[in-house]
């Protein structure tokens, strides 16, 4: 089954593509905005940017730690760089330099991190940015965002450049299903309310908001009400949004394409444990790397599917 089609969801782009395109429509409305890429801008998507204004766009080779430093220097120098790669190369090969360069003097650097989570498929795990969210969350003051499909992503992306300082933002390779058909209200540190539901809470983000919306309707027909919320973004957290739905729900689920340890889940769990304890599951990739293959059975071997939230789901809810 195509993945939303539970839902009744149809398919859109990938969050690369439309970063891309959202990059490049908004170019002439930010002049201030360049490119900084890693020799990756047909994979992340900034040379559709690129092409359109080529006097704005930079390409350091394959040197992601230069990649980053040349960005502080330009930000530096008044110009709000975008910097571009696959998320693994882009935090983990450049990790101290985003640390010195851009988060400890707090720039305006974008980050954005593509190829992410492990839908990639075959490219393997050494590509696979698996622990992404949870590196940029450790930097003060970064903002960090996993938009689901191309309308929030479009949305993601001029939010990312409105706001003044350093940001991170997810995209990733699998084309999407449209859960904003008709665009939405995106805000920094908003989370919004996809689906309404009294006996639980589902709060996802990324390629794991379709899934978790096929399993909230498949749940419906067994009786089960689920709310859903669209955590795009994990810092700053909607902390109101996950105590108003641990209060009215009483049970929350978290689904996110990341490892176990450091991402969303870790952050919801943060906020349960400080305000309002219940019952809570996790769906993640847990504490391994994958392997290459294709994204449907990459998926299905490390249990981000309909049946395993629905299942999730099931068990907070006898507990």
């Amino acid at each position: 089954m195509a993945l939303g089609e539970l839902a009744g969801l149809k398919m859109g782009p990938a969050t690369r593509d439309a970063f891309g395109d959202a990059l490049k429509a908004l170019g002439s409305k930010y002049p201030d905005v360049v490119t900084v890429d890693g020799d990756v801008g047909n994979s992340t998507r900034t040379e559709v940017f690129a092409k359109a204004f080529p006097d704005r766009a930079f390409n350091v080779g394959i040197a992601e730690s230069n990649m980053v430093s040349v960005a502080g220097g330009l930000a530096a120098a008044g110009k709000t760089p975008v910097v571009a790669s696959f998320a693994c190369f882009l935090l983990c090969n450049a990790y101290d330099q985003i640390r010195m360069s851009i988060a400890f003097p707090d720039m305006n650097v974008k980050l954005v991190g593509s190829h992410s989570g492990i839908s990639i498929g075959e490219d393997g795990p050494s590509q696979m940015g698996i622990e992404d969210v949870a590196m940029a969350c450790t930097f003060p003051g970064m903002v960090v965002m996993v938009p689901a499909d191309g309308p929030s992503t479009t949305k993601a992306t001029e939010a990312m450049l409105e706001h003044k300082g350093p940001t991170y933002l997810r995209t990733g390779r699998a084309k999407t299903p449209i859960i904003y058909p008709d665009g939405c209200d995106f805000q920094i540190g908003k989370a919004i309310q996809v689906r309404d539901g009294k006996d639980a809470t589902i709060i996802a983000n990324g390629l794991m908001l379709p899934i978790a919306l096929d399993a909230a309707a498949a749940l419906e027909k067994e009786g089960i009400k689920v709310r859903v919320l669209d955590m795009h973004t994990v810092k700053p957290l909607d902390e109101a949004a996950i105590v108003k739905a641990a209060k009215e729900t009483g049970r929350i689920v978290v689904a996110e394409e990341h490892l176990m340890a450091g991402g969303l889940g870790s952050a919801v769990a943060t906020v349960l444990a400080r305000t309002t304890p219940v019952p809570v599951e996790f769906v993640n990739v847990g504490d391994t790397y994958a392997e290459s293959g294709d994204p449907e059975g990459l998926l299905q071997k490390y249990g981000l599917t309909t049946e395993t939230v629905a299942a999730a789901v099931k068990k907070v809810k006898n507990r």
